[in-house]
């Protein structure tokens, strides 16, 4: 029986659960997006939900509280054949995503299910995303044309 028990085991070790929620909360604040399957989402949603939590307070104490639990990954981008170093994850999270919610309260995350399956046990796949991703991916896409603008033609 599990009664006293919140979170999921995932059949791993507790070693092994801890880096994989350290990595995976890494990659989605380095991301904005990840692809995984629906388990290992809710339960990455609230390692890094609590993680944006403390960073919104934006001390010190707060910035080590986040290190010493998410790690100080750094962030490398390809740039003319070379990885060139753009910044930690860290600091992504406390400059540019912790700023975005500080007038919201929670639910800085989304899970968005997908149709796809995973080809090796048919697990369900889905899409854990930071909430206001969707803004930045509609001011790059190319604005289309309605059916008054269209007629106007």
């Amino acid at each position: 029986m599990r009664h006293l028990r919140a979170r999921r085991r995932l059949n791993r070790t507790s070693e092994h659960r801890k880096a994989m929620l350290r990595n995976m909360a890494a990659s989605l604040f380095e991301h904005g997006t990840i692809s995984t399957t629906i388990q290992k989402a809710k339960e990455v949603q609230r390692f890094a939900e609590k993680l944006i939590t403390t960073a919104k307070a934006g001390t010190l104490h707060a910035r080590r509280q986040a290190i010493s639990t998410l790690n100080n990954r750094a962030i490398y981008v390809e740039e003319d054949g070379q990885n060139v170093r753009k910044g930690t994850v860290i600091g992504k999270l406390f400059s540019d995503i912790a700023p975005q919610y500080l007038d919201r309260p929670g639910g800085y995350t989304r899970i968005i299910k997908l149709a796809k399956t995973r080809l090796g046990d048919n697990g369900q796949l889905v899409l854990l995303q930071l909430v206001g991703q969707e803004k930045k991916e509609e001011a790059q896409a190319p604005a289309k044309k309605t059916r008054k603008a269209k007629k106007a033609d």
